[in-house]
């Protein structure tokens, strides 16, 4: 069952979508995320010739995924298995004219649509800065105000 702070994550992410990924062989790179629901699978779109592609060639790596939400009230760190899988209903149903402006159509030998299996994430939930800021001129100890706002999840896959 997922919580509140899972759910706000899966939320902020299907509307935010730019996410930092990594794996071994390839360092972080902006990425775009698309999710089919409140779950992992996340998917990316990427090229067999980047960095991202070319470690991902022999096989399944362990990816590590970072992500802040636009209004920055959602941060999170996730970790799970990437893997090339060129599912073509998710190619189908994913595909969009801003992915279509990359590739040579559907069939581009270059296409590698990427399955994000996200395990566990840590993810925090932040309040105003500028509220935040106000209350440390005034001496407060934020501290407690964000220890119930972080969260380890399992990830529902």
């Amino acid at each position: 069952m997922s919580t509140d702070l899972e759910q706000k994550f899966w939320k902020a992410l299907a509307q935010d979508h730019a996410v930092f990924l990594a794996c071994d062989g390839a360092l972080p790179r902006p990425m775009t995320a698309s999710t089919d629901g409140e779950s992992a699978p996340i998917w990316f779109f990427s090229a067999r010739d980047t960095d991202l592609g070319k470690a991902l060639k022999t096989g399944p790596k362990n990816g590590i995924m970072t992500f802040s939400s636009k209004g920055n009230d959602i941060w999170a760190s996730a970790s799970g298995p990437l893997v090339i899988d060129n599912d073509r209903a998710m190619i189908d149903k994913l595909w969009n004219p801003f992915v279509a402006a990359w590739y040579d159509g559907k069939d581009d030998p270059n296409l590698a649509l990427i399955r994000y299996d996200a395990r566990e994430a840590q993810i925090w939930e932040t309040g105003s800065s500028i509220v935040n800021g106000i209350k440390a001129l005034m001496g407060r100890d934020l501290e407690k105000d964000f220890e119930d706002r972080t969260e380890h999840v399992r990830l529902s896959a």
